[in-house]
């Protein structure tokens, strides 16, 4: 009933992504803190904010494929988890900030104290610590998740009408977090952070610091989604996609199932939100955008869904694609991202990494002896039995 292949049970592709990963981490941080900057192997600060915040988008990515690409559960509003996170984180840091601010006040962000607000509202309070908002972060967005598939699964919500509820969820975030009465900053949203866990946030280490953690943390996601999906519970998820009556009439809470992975995918969001955060600066309401949710799934799309390592190789190219396009035009990134998806839609609908399969599909042929072209294991057999019978028994 299930092949490897839809189990992602050959996992070298992402043996490889890890792999330079963690390169890429090592390599980064030694070039930007011990190589000089008048070396042509120095990488500069901005390099590494910028694949900081790729590595976020990354993991953003992968929590997205863990639904669409092994549960058929297509989000259109995983960027209001991600949003989620980094508020949370954006709380923080606004709190770590004290009496150092332009006001003064060491109890009351500056917003807060332009707008007369007296008090600090109550779902504040905690955030000066760490690990609050640390559990917050997962929690919030894990809550939000949680109640919002259990009303939409229980009730068979699924496929286009899920997609729209939940573009429709964000929207209904990004509305709310516009207004200043809700008390996350309005339109400015939360900024001009100054330390994180008693460190500068703007001093080289502490963005290199903050570009390892987002990747330790895509690497982390990526082997707990990979757990999933390799599991009994990844089995069920895969059969969910391809068959959900059959599924459900087999005897399987499939309301469940989805919902367990829905909660897990939002928290994993949320944590790419939170590292985001601190390396950009500034949350604000416009992350909560249908659009930005839009974006990531063409990520997941144009890299590969159903693979876990083809949503991040999908999360850096679109990305990097964006950012070189946006400073040269950037009124065209809208339209170049609409004709992007629809051409790997109709041309490459496994995404990017089809083409890494193709070019070995081509390698194999070309590597076999002449009149005889590569088949897989059981393939033998197979033959064996459409064989014409020995010689001896021919007429």
């Amino acid at each position: 009933m299930f092949s490897r292949k839809s189990l992602g049970g050959n996992d070298t592709g992402g043996l490889i992504v890890m792999l330079f990963i963690a390169l890429m981490l090592v390599w980064v941080s030694v070039g930007n803190l011990a190589v000089h900057e008048s070396s042509p192997w120095h990488v500069s600060t901005y390099t590494v904010t910028l694949l900081g915040k790729f590595l976020c988008y990354a993991l953003l990515a992968v929590s997205i494929d863990l639904i669409w690409g092994y549960a058929g559960i297509l989000s259109l509003g995983h960027g209001a988890f991600f949003a989620l996170g980094g508020y949370g984180m954006g709380m923080y840091l606004m709190r770590q900030i004290g009496d150092h601010g332009q006001y003064g006040n060491p109890n009351l962000p500056d917003f807060m104290v332009f707008l007369n607000w007296h008090e600090l509202p109550w779902y504040w309070h905690g955030f000066e610590h760490f690990w609050f908002a640390a559990l917050m972060i997962l929690l919030v967005p894990g809550l939000l998740a949680g109640l919002f598939g259990w009303l939409a699964f229980r009730s068979k919500v699924s496929g286009v009408y899920f997609a729209i509820i939940t573009q429709a969820l964000t929207y209904a975030l990004m509305l709310a977090f516009f207004r200043n009465e809700m008390g996350f900053g309005g339109n400015n949203g939360l900024t001009d952070f100054k330390e994180i866990l008693g460190f500068s946030i703007t001093e080289n280490s502490t963005r290199v610091g903050l570009f390892v953690a987002a990747g330790i943390a895509l690497i982390l996601g990526y082997l707990i989604a990979r757990t999933i999906v390799r599991s009994r519970f990844g089995r069920v998820l895969v059969a969910i996609r391809d068959a959900e009556p059959r599924t459900r009439a087999a005897g399987y809470p499939v309301a469940q199932y989805k919902l367990v992975v829905f909660v897990i995918s939002a928290m994993l969001a949320g944590v790419a939100g939170a590292l985001y955060v601190p390396q950009v600066g500034i949350i604000n309401p416009g992350e909560f955008s249908p659009l930005s949710s839009i974006e990531a799934v063409a990520w997941v799309a144009t890299g590969g869904r159903g693979s876990l390592f083809g949503p991040i190789i999908g999360a850096f190219a679109v990305n990097y694609s964006k950012t070189e396009l946006t400073t040269i035009a950037p009124d065209l990134w809208p339209f170049v991202l609409g004709g992007l998806f629809i051409l790997v839609t109709v041309f490459l609908p496994k995404g990017l990494i089809s083409l890494l399969a193709l070019r070995k599909k081509r390698s194999m042929t070309e590597a076999a002896p002449p009149n005889e072209t590569p088949r897989d294991p059981g393939s033998k057999i197979a033959n064996q039995h459409n064989a014409p019978p020995p010689q001896e028994y021919l007429p």
